[in-house]
């Protein structure tokens, strides 16, 4: 009986040492590059809505006044260059951006409803 627990209890303390070994034996594998490029390539959405202060549409570039900022947006795309051709200073804009590369792209803009235009449509009923 006393060497049949014996025999268990090495077996025991064998199998447990061997599983830390395997555990031990797997290289590291760095996590930080990995993350940084997943930050690079996922780019945050933005959004503003306010008065266009200054456009360029043949550089392919746009200032918005909003509520506490001025955002200078540059545009890549086709659709996005046409839009701005369209714009003029001090139209009200919605404008859709993500920063690439340290400044900011803008992936639409539109043209803003103001609420006073919104008021003034209404009918009054009396």
């Amino acid at each position: 009986m006393k060497s049949m627990i014996k025999v268990l209890v090495i077996a025991l303390v064998t199998l447990t040492f061997s599983g830390l070994s395997f555990a031990q034996a797997k290289p590291a594998t760095p996590a930080a590059p990995a993350t940084e490029k997943k930050a690079e390539t996922t780019a945050k959405a933005s959004r503003i809505r306010g008065e266009v202060t200054s456009v360029d549409a043949k550089a392919g570039t746009l200032t918005v006044k909003g509520k506490d900022k001025d955002v200078k947006i540059s545009a890549e795309s086709k659709s996005v260059k046409a839009a701005l051709e369209k714009v003029k200073v001090g139209d009200m804009v919605r404008v859709s951006y993500s920063e690439k590369d340290g400044k900011m792209v803008a992936t639409s803009v539109k043209p803003a409803k103001s609420k006073a235009a919104t008021t003034e449509k209404k009918p009054e009923t009396k």
